[in-house]
């Protein structure tokens, strides 16, 4: 497909989406609206993402929100209290409101992360991690992937990394410098959506690491000097294949 072409389909992906052409008018996330104080968003959205692994991720935010709302529980969004706590106190409270599924893995993850996040930051929270960082995505790949890559299980890989940097900039409000490094998530719906406009071949729906990557590379390349940034057609291509590809209508048609 010339590049042109996928630019105007992407233009009518991105009308649809505001339109709510596409469904998805509720997104995983929106389960915090109204529940979680704007300053607890980038603690919240971070624990919560670090088991956004293999998951249902409405099911999940759901258990997330229930979870802040129990003021037995809330505690378990404060990276410093988690990373003073007994695993086993942790374990109940994920366990009890399922934010946790797997009653070690996910309880020890959650804990790694918070004392990965405590031992990176001033504050001993996410905002003071991403200050100390200068909002500089470069600089948080390279505490994240890096420097503390044992620290953050499942966020430092390139797909919920990258997601995380979109979610903390769409619903958190956080102002990144350099956005243009934030690539597409390559989720099953991303590689789907890849596939259906033509820009690789059906071979990476296999979906390895390598697959994957494939799709992100692809994405920054057909996307260069464009007004868009690769993150900003995530959400338009995840409903799209989420909705089974309704057809495009010809750009500026109701």
């Amino acid at each position: 497909m010339r590049n042109d072409d996928l630019i105007k389909k992407l233009e009518i992906l991105i009308q649809m989406h505001e339109k709510g052409l596409l469904g998805g008018e509720v997104m995983p996330e929106d389960a915090l609206i109204g529940t979680v104080p704007e300053q607890e968003w980038p603690n919240v959205l971070t624990l919560g993402m670090s088991l956004n692994y293999q998951r249902n991720s409405y099911t999940l935010w759901k258990m997330v929100a229930q979870c802040y709302l129990d003021e037995g529980s809330r505690w378990v969004f404060d990276p410093q209290k988690v990373a003073e706590s007994s695993l086993d106190d942790l374990r109940d409270a994920l366990l009890q409101h399922r934010v946790a599924l797997q009653p070690t893995r996910h309880p020890e993850i959650w804990h790694r992360v918070s004392r990965g996040i405590t031992g990176s930051s001033p504050k001993g929270n996410v905002l003071g991690l991403i200050e100390s960082a200068d909002y500089d995505i470069a600089q948080l790949q390279t505490i994240m992937q890096v420097q503390r890559k044992a620290d953050f299980p499942y966020l430092s890989g390139p797909k919920l990394f990258h997601y995380w940097l979109y979610v903390m900039e769409s619903y958190a409000r956080i102002s990144w410098k350099s956005r243009e490094l934030i690539t597409i998530a390559p989720d099953t719906h991303i590689l789907q959506a890849t596939v259906k406009l033509g820009l690789c071949l059906p071979e990476v729906l296999r979906g390895t690491a390598k697959d994957r990557e494939a799709v992100a590379s692809a994405w920054e390349r057909a996307l260069s000097g464009s007004r868009f940034a690769p993150i900003d057609v995530h959400t338009p291509l995840w409903l799209w294949s989420r909705a089974d590809f309704p057809p495009l209508p010809a750009k500026g048609n109701d």
